[in-house]
């Protein structure tokens, strides 16, 4: 059966300094555990032959489609503050294909053995993180917040050494494309002026249309890529994602989340929220995730200052009014969001505040975050905490909303498409992935997958998926799962 690929591989156009040209590692015995069979269609590719075994041995490493062109890509980093050298490690990238409606995405495989970036490690993944990126990748594209998505997810048949022994899997990941801020900084760290340059190019011309009407074509990219970035973490902040690893070479140019490694959503409502066992000091905590945004832009400007005039004085300054300008940026896009969950469609001067009482309240009643929202949109409001300063709240939010020109069921209607009535609980994605892990059962996962892919319902079926998990001395922990 013919799968319907159709690559044309641009980034293996660009300098070699950005690649190693490399196959995957082939794997024993490969095994379907989910095929996206929706995601399929859209990229105009044939779900039955995608399913077969010629489509799973794409799906491991094992076959390399006709006209894929794999390749692993350089690339640099801030982890956790500190620059580093990375690259792919355990991922390769097939190539770029071309959808039936001219869309350009890449097909990546993660797991699919060592690379020249490896640093040591063996280039493979488990099944439990691998079903983890494709659950969590999946609900954030149901929430309508851009992301990588998952198409596949194989078992290969062999067992991973971490500290104990783990099922080997390949997950392959769609992507507007895996440029990262860590590909400028490797650039302009490694590579030539006139490299860096060509990178720059190429992201204007896959991403960013409008570039030949600019006087300054490489401080458009700077700024583009910042309104993308500010809006991607608002809409973060607006459901209570924690993404856990905000590295440099964890942020798309294209505003895609990408790396769902240590990654979970939050339950109770407190800004110094923190899941990744590895994020010892809370860097990349909840509250903290809009200002390491503002923090990487200034590492993407660093990297793009040669480009942005000859004059480095200069430069510097173009580069400064830009950053400048992102928590401002950031702070409209949240707003705007945080309207639309309480029904506002009109802007007030004192709108800060009212939603800024909101998450005191929340925070000192450790209120769920997602089912406050979810309350106040249903009228249950009753059930989440009542105290004198709540009913108070409540009270002046109401003469705010009913000074707007929208009925009650305008109000409400607003509100059901911006407060999601479930998100991926912690326990229940843990759940699924016991299941599935443990006990070969993949029925849990695709229920709790079902329930996850039109958030903004509110069906009977919803409700178990909507309940936060029992009471636990035990703080959750994610892993980033290398």
């Amino acid at each position: 059966m013919n799968i319907g690929w159709n690559f044309d591989n641009s980034y293996a156009r660009l300098p070699e300094r950005f690649f190693t040209r490399i196959h995957p590692t082939p794997v024993s015995a490969p095994q379907l555990v989910v095929l996206n069979r929706s995601l399929a269609e859209e990229l105009g590719l044939n779900a039955e032959a995608l399913a077969s075994e010629e489509g799973v041995a794409v799906f491991a490493g094992n076959r390399i489609p006709e006209g894929a062109e794999p390749l692993a890509q350089a690339y640099a980093g801030h982890q956790f503050g500190h620059f580093n050298m990375l690259g792919d490690g355990r991922a390769i990238l097939l190539g770029e294909h071309v959808t039936p409606n001219g869309e350009r995405v890449d097909i990546q495989l993660k797991g699919a053995g060592r690379t020249p970036y490896s640093r040591g490690g063996d280039g493979r993944a488990a099944l439990g993180p691998m079903l983890r990126e494709y659950i969590i990748s999946e609900a954030m594209h149901a929430l309508r917040i851009p992301t990588t998505r998952s198409l596949a997810v194989v078992t290969t048949g062999e067992v991973i050494i971490r500290e104990t022994e783990l099922r080997g899997a390949v997950l392959t990941r769609i992507a507007a494309s895996h440029l990262r801020v860590g590909t400028f900084q490797y650039a302009a760290h490694w590579g030539t002026l006139e490299e860096l340059k060509a990178l720059s190019d190429y992201a204007l011309q896959r991403h960013f249309p409008g570039f030949e009407n600019v006087s300054n074509r490489y401080l458009f990219l700077l700024e583009e890529v910042m309104k993308r970035q500010a809006a991607l973490v608002a809409k973060w902040q607006l459901v209570g994602f924690v993404h856990g690893v905000m590295n440099t070479d964890n942020m798309t140019i294209s505003g895609e989340t990408i790396d769902y490694g240590p990654c979970a959503f939050m339950d109770v409502y407190d800004p110094a929220t923190v899941f990744s066992s590895i994020d010892t000091q809370g860097r990349y905590a909840y509250g903290n995730q809009p200002y390491i945004a503002g923090w990487n832009i200034a590492r993407l400007a660093e990297s793009l200052l040669p480009l942005l005039h000859d004059e480095e004085e200069k430069a510097i300054e173009l580069a400064q009014e830009v950053i400048e300008r992102f928590p401002k940026l950031y702070e409209t896009y949240w707003l705007q969001g945080m309207r639309a969950k309480l029904g506002l469609c009109t802007e007030e001067e004192e709108d800060k505040k009212l939603i800024g009482e909101l998450l005191h309240l929340m925070y000192t009643h450790r209120a769920d975050y997602t089912n406050t929202f979810r309350a106040l949109t249903l009228e249950e409001w009753e059930g989440a905490f009542c105290t004198e300063e709540f009913r108070d709240w409540h009270t002046r939010w109401q003469a705010r909303v009913n000074r707007q020109d929208m009925t009650k069921d305008e109000v409400q209607q607003l509100m059901r498409l911006n407060n999601p009535a479930i998100i991926p609980r912690n326990h229940r994605v843990e759940e699924a992935l016991e299941a599935a892990v443990e006990r070969g059962d993949c029925s849990v996962m695709e229920r709790l997958l079902h329930a996850l892919s039109h958030p903004y319902a509110y069906t009977k079926e919803q409700e178990e998926y909507a309940k936060p998990p029992a009471p636990s001395d035990r703080p959750y922990r994610t892993f980033c799962g290398t």
